[in-house]
């Protein structure tokens, strides 16, 4: 931990501005060397490094685009072609070569401490700043609160109980400490979230605060709420609650009823362009990126997310079969696998929910001004090639038509860490853990549901039965968003989810009649998963284990 400390104090006393992914209330930067006590006594540089601890919430665009495609592959979501980046995690083991799989477990633990210590640092100093008129010292206080919370839930999620700093360490003390139990590292959270909420603006553009550019992305009361909300929810989950003590269960559906009693928040009316709009009555907390940007020396999306089949240079992010097979027949409500659900594994992309249509890209469907070809030697489909999706599948919800060819500079691709969505499904889950399948349960899922259209859920569901629709509800609702594989590992189901299961793609046949022949194609070794039971937490950096002398252990299983 300690050269993590040198380096950071390198860093900041340089103040450094952000690279591609900065706000307007990040860009501002001396541009000086100066030691903390002269930063601390000018109130405008006090303001722009308490804003630095934004920074480490998002990496940079491409990484934080990167690290989420990288995530949604480790799962049953989506899998990649590029398998030299992540092929390690499927196979249950830790290198230490700089690939996705580490950068999402060497890199993640060394940003969020950077973060959590430019929280305690500000929060220490912040205290003896001449503010002006022109600052907001409450506001900056309780953003320094909410982001060292977001920070450490970003690490428990991964690793469990982790090391607690509660102030800033010199560069000459012994930084080495143990790792705290999960349990008082939610509770460390849960305080800084209370006195994050009583110093943060509601909402911008909603109940206080204008919604400038200088505001976007700025922490509010709500989204307080919702990292509440989800870490609460976490710790009831059978990974942290092995006991099922059904009161941590309550406590996780009051925080997320909380929200949705301050009515401020609502489901945006149409689900096919939610990552894609300016402001939406849904957003809680996003990260707007312009998806044109370039990184290094290529366009995001073409050089991720499409295939060269329309201008792109690689396809990493190519939804499963098993993915795809979780969209319910919209006319009945009812799962693929039900007999009488209506399903037609010959035409089996009609009639889907909706969310099917806004989420993936398919064989036939018309994109961009022309059909999809996901049959063998179709447009679309090179299976000898590894720029092309293996699975006949592509993602539509990150590769929209309107960011396509001369529109896209002036498109939308947000990043979203808290939409409302989230927050129903959050409360329907807890409430039904907490007290069965009662009518509130019943009213957020359907609220979802309705959004697109999907009919509501049957009554008289059992509570393991509603569990069971809750689950599936979010792996939809909530495609490629950075949830489905931590869910997997907090539900404790990812031996069964992922071990036990064979991962799919589509087979297209195209017959002389252009007609076309479909059959689920099992994917080769390459593409399957492995999941033990040690991949329920994330390996702890082994440099950190080695440098810390004995002092902080490995978690089971990676020793």
């Amino acid at each position: 931990m300690k050269s993590f400390i040198i380096i950071f104090i390198t860093i900041i006393l340089s103040l450094f501005t952000l690279s591609s992914c900065k706000k307007d209330f990040l860009e501002r930067a001396p541009g000086v060397n100066m030691t903390l006590d002269k930063v601390f006594s000018d109130p405008v540089l006090a303001s722009q490094f308490a804003d630095n601890s934004y920074n480490y919430r998002d990496m940079d665009t491409y990484c934080r685009f990167a690290s989420l495609s990288s995530l949604c592959q480790y799962s049953d979501e989506a899998t990649t072609n590029s398998q030299a980046a992540v092929f390690p995690w499927y196979a249950g083991e830790y290198v230490t070569a700089a690939t996705y799989s580490t950068n999402d477990i060497d890199y993640v633990w060394s940003r969020k401490y950077m973060g959590i210590r430019n929280c305690n640092i500000s929060l220490d100093k912040l205290r003896g700043v001449p503010w002006t008129s022109d600052q907001d010292p409450q506001r900056i206080r309780g953003e320094q609160f909410f982001l060292k919370a977001f920070y450490y839930f970003e690490l428990i999620k991964r690793f469990g109980g982790v090391p607690i700093f509660t102030r800033a360490y010199g560069v000459n003390e012994n930084a080495d400490i143990p790792k705290s139990s999960y349990d008082d590292c939610v509770k460390l959270i849960v305080q800084d979230l209370d006195s994050a909420e009583v110093l943060l603006p509601v909402a911008y553009n909603q109940v206080s605060g204008p919604n400038t550019s200088a505001n976007d992305g700025r922490a509010t009361k709500g989204s307080a709420m919702a990292l509440r909300s989800r870490v609460l929810l976490y710790a009831a989950s059978p990974l942290n609650n092995a006991s099922n003590d059904l009161s941590k269960w309550q406590i996780a559906a009051d925080a997320a009823k909380a929200i949705i009693d301050l009515n401020i928040y609502s489901l945006q009316a149409t689900y096919g362009d939610i990552l894609n709009v300016a402001q939406s009555p849904e957003y809680i907390w996003i990260m707007k990126v312009a998806p044109w940007q370039k990184w290094p020396d290529q366009n995001f999306l073409s050089g991720a997310i499409i295939p060269p089949s329309s201008g792109g240079l690689n396809a990493l992010l190519n939804p499963l079969q098993n993915h795809v097979d979780l969209y319910e027949m919209q006319a009945t409500g009812l799962p693929i696998s039900d007999a009488g659900s209506g399903y037609n594994p010959q035409t089996p992309y009609l009639g889907r929910d909706p969310r099917f249509y806004a989420n993936i890209l398919y064989n036939d469907v018309v994109w961009a001004g022309r059909r999809m070809q996901m049959w063998d030697g179709g447009t679309d489909c090179k299976p000898g090639l590894t720029n092309y999706s293996f699975t006949r599948y592509y993602s539509r919800k990150y590769w929209p038509s309107n960011l396509y060819g001369s529109t896209q500079a002036n498109a939308i691709l947000n990043y979203i860490f808290f939409r409302y969505a989230e927050v129903l499904l959050n409360y329907g889950e807890a409430q039904n853990e907490a007290a069965g399948p009662d009518p509130s349960v019943y009213s957020a899922i359907n609220q979802v549901r309705a959004r697109v259209a999907m009919p509501a859920l049957p009554s008289g569901l059992t509570q393991s039965q509603m569990r069971a629709r809750i689950r599936n509800e979010r792996a939809v609702e909530l495609a490629f968003e950075d949830h489905r594989l931590y869910d997997l590992m907090r539900w404790n189901i990812g031996k069964q989810v992922l071990n036990d299961q064979i991962m799919y793609g589509m087979q297209v046949v195209k017959n002389p009649d252009n007609s076309f022949t479909y059959s689920k194609l099992v994917l080769g070794p390459q593409f399957q998963r492995v999941f033990t039971e040690r991949q329920n937490l994330y390996p702890i950096p082994r440099s950190e284990i080695q440098k810390s002398k004995g002092i902080l252990l490995q978690n089971p299983g990676w020793e």
